[in-house]
């Protein structure tokens, strides 16, 4: 008779954080690389960009901004010290883009929203490096 071990509840809980933590960088990777190219897009010029930001009617250095933002936090999202805080910057930025899909240029904002719904997430499971920052702050 052959004994068969089983899982303990921390090997269980390992297993667990492991499949965790590459589900966040998986995350974590598909944002940066959507950012880099939707912001590279926009600091390179791309009509499509000058178009939308036309639409936009505050002016092309806004376009310029919204490009560094994004691509400043796609880098960010790659370190994992400073990512929650790219994530923070990125939310702003896209609950913005969700916005102005709804009620300013019109179109689909289902890219912003799910790439809302991705930095919500990153900044979520990070939140704790959030609030070590905040409290040594104080």
């Amino acid at each position: 008779m052959s004994h068969v071990a089983s899982p303990t509840l921390q090997t269980v809980h390992a297993d667990h954080s492991r499949i965790g933590l590459i589900a966040l960088w998986a995350v974590q990777l598909a944002l940066a690389a959507m950012f880099l190219l939707a912001g590279g897009s926009k600091l390179a010029g791309a009509p499509a960009m000058i178009a939308l930001f036309d639409g936009v009617g505050i002016g092309q250095w806004f376009r310029y901004v919204t490009g560094l933002i994004e691509v400043g936090s796609a880098v960010t999202l790659l370190v994992p010290s400073i990512a929650p805080f790219g994530a923070l910057a990125l939310v702003a930025t896209m609950t913005g883009a969700v916005l102005t899909h709804l009620f300013i240029v019109g179109g689909s904002p289902m890219v912003p929203a799910v790439l809302l719904v991705g930095s919500l997430t990153v900044a979520w499971v990070r939140r704790d490096q959030i609030s070590s920052a905040l409290s040594r702050i104080r």
